[in-house]
């Protein structure tokens, strides 16, 4: 099928070419004013100023008008806990009193409350509890999203959540990454026995997940009071020779090491980064590896925001994600990531967008498909409300400012 989209205010995102952005290129986000789109069978064919098109491509049938509307790719949020079996917003008052995530979980709280919750709900259940949430984010604009397991901690619930992926990837329209995070925390029948749970990752967890194709990636969260920094290698290592690439949980906490092991590993991404200093930074920026943000996660937590004005002057690339779970971000919404990062990390409107669509994408290796309106890639868009400037949409951070998203060409309903 093709379809015509005419007349749109601003198309914004155009890229011939497709490269992880840094530094200054960050800021730079090419737009057409008055511009066409043509979409064949879901994948972008054609687009240009309004002027160029020809009167053969203006007699398309399926045409689709979007004066005043700003149309740009849609969200690639590259950081998800979307799976999972219940709420804690029994532990929010606890955050409220100021009890930081460590005390939360010393208490049976946090990832630990999770686990129990997901081990004593079935597959089916948590089918369903995430498919309702996917809509839900894909309604906000995201089209593509990655997943992570980590809420078993057991072989079974490992298992369980990464099969509940699989079957979303086989359902959705959206794209979808899986991970696998058994190293999330140590249970508490291996809170002395570390190796003892490292030992089952490898031997029992690893070995099915590779024989059902169940994970594209592995992650870590490497963190003092969790996993060390050799844990994470040890780990890191084994799952490689599954076939899975390395994205980590770094530097939430502490200054951790695990931006040091995650360059070290060549990992896709290290992801948080809520403490850095010089010497991290300077390592991040001369590596090949995306420094992932999670504002959202710093603002529930009662955090300081990740240095991202340091992190983009010092040349690294950066991506912006919702890490969308129950107990520190427990919100899918990629705009109001934008709007956060504008306003409390000074981020520039060009650049939050840039960092939550193209490099989004690289931090999921889908790059080559979506993230940009370039000719080839696939046709998930976000159409704007009528708005006058597109720094609107970080500004109205507590308006919807969505009209309608398409993914794979169509319009998904609301």
């Amino acid at each position: 099928m093709t379809t015509l989209i005419v007349n749109i205010k601003q198309l914004c995102g155009v890229r011939k070419e497709t490269k992880l952005l840094r530094g200054k290129e960050l800021a730079e986000l090419p737009c057409i004013e008055n511009a066409f789109l043509l979409i064949e069978n879901g994948i972008i064919a054609a687009f240009g100023k309004m002027d160029k098109l020809s009167k053969s491509e203006l007699c398309c049938k399926n045409k689709i008008d979007a004066a005043q509307q700003f149309i740009l790719p849609a969200w690639c949020d590259s950081h998800t806990h979307l799976v999972f079996a219940a709420n804690r917003d029994d532990e929010f008052v606890d955050k409220i009193k100021g009890l930081s995530y460590a005390e939360i979980a010393a208490k049976g709280g946090g990832i630990l409350n999770s686990a129990n919750k997901l081990n004593a709900t079935s597959e089916e259940q948590l089918f369903e509890l995430a498919w309702k949430r996917l809509e839900e984010v894909a309604q906000m604009g995201t089209g593509a999203i990655e997943i992570k397991s980590g809420y078993g901690l057991s072989v079974e619930g490992e298992l369980k959540m990464l099969r509940v992926i699989k079957k979303l990837k086989e359902k959705s329209n959206l794209t979808i990454k899986a991970t696998f995070l058994g190293a999330h925390t140590y249970p508490l029948a291996f809170k002395e026995n570390h190796q003892g749970y490292i030992d089952l990752i490898i031997n029992e967890m690893l070995t099915v997940i590779a024989k059902e194709k169940l994970a594209d990636y592995v992650d870590v969260f490497c963190e003092n009071g969790f996993f060390s920094p050799d844990e994470t290698e040890i780990i890191c290592n084994a799952a490689k020779k599954f076939g899975l690439k390395t994205k980590l949980h770094a530097n939430q906490l502490s200054l951790s090491g695990g931006v040091e092991i995650g360059v070290k590993l060549n990992a896709i991404s290290v992801d948080h980064l809520e403490k850095m200093d010089e010497k991290t930074i300077a390592l991040l920026s001369n590596s090949n590896t995306i420094g992932t943000l999670l504002p959202t996660a710093a603002f529930f937590l009662q955090m300081p925001f990740q240095p991202a004005r340091k992190l983009i002057d010092a040349g690294c690339a950066i991506a912006l994600a919702s890490d969308f779970n129950p107990g520190s971000s427990p919100s899918g919404n990629m705009n109001l990531v934008i709007a956060m990062s504008c306003i409390a990390m000074k981020m520039l409107p060009e650049e939050a967008i840039n960092a939550a669509t193209i490099n989004g994408a690289f931090a999921m290796e889908l790059e080559k498909e979506l993230g940009s309106i370039s000719v080839g890639k696939k046709a998930n868009l976000i159409f704007t409300k009528p708005i006058s400037n597109l720094s609107l949409l970080p500004y109205s951070f507590g308006n919807n400012l969505i009209d309608k998203v398409m993914l794979n060409g169509e319009f998904i309903s609301h």
